[in-house]
């Protein structure tokens, strides 16, 4: 299982999010410049993310977009899920009549368990523990400025 750009970019993006603590909307523009994204790009990414229910949008000249809920209520599963669809490694695991075989299939079995270990790891990590996670790695090695010398 790889996760894609579409996957990478949102976690950065709701992590960014997560670390302004809620304070006010940030705008799409101050986003994409922050992680490197292009703000065309990146309202692809927050579509599936407000329809998760894991952002929402502010309107009006002092909107933005911020998290949907608390920090300590979502995983990076619901993240990645939200953008990556089922965390299956093969279609069989998702769909049972894609294979005649499922039915008497060791290795069925063990692609099933790959999909457990993995949500049930996603799951186990909330974004404000990722945030807390950058907070201290910021603390060893600050983030480069973005100001122009």
């Amino acid at each position: 299982m790889k996760i894609t750009t579409k996957g990478r970019y949102g976690a950065r993006v709701m992590l960014e999010l997560a670390m302004r603590d809620n304070q006010k909307p940030t705008p799409l523009r101050k986003l994409a410049r922050d992680q490197e994204i292009s703000a065309k790009y990146l309202e692809q990414i927050l579509i599936p993310l407000m329809s998760a229910g894991l952002v929402k949008s502010v309107r009006g000249a002092r909107g933005g977009y911020m998290l949907g809920k608390p920090a300590n209520e979502i995983h990076l599963y619901d993240i990645v899920r939200s953008l990556e669809g089922p965390l299956a490694p093969v279609e069989c695991v998702m769909d049972a009549e894609y294979c005649d075989r499922v039915g008497g299939c060791v290795v069925h079995l063990v692609w099933g368990e790959m999909e457990g270990l993995l949500v049930d790891f996603l799951s186990s990590i909330t974004l404000d523990q990722l945030a807390e996670r950058q907070r201290a790695n910021n603390e060893i090695c600050p983030p480069p400025s973005l100001s122009i010398i």
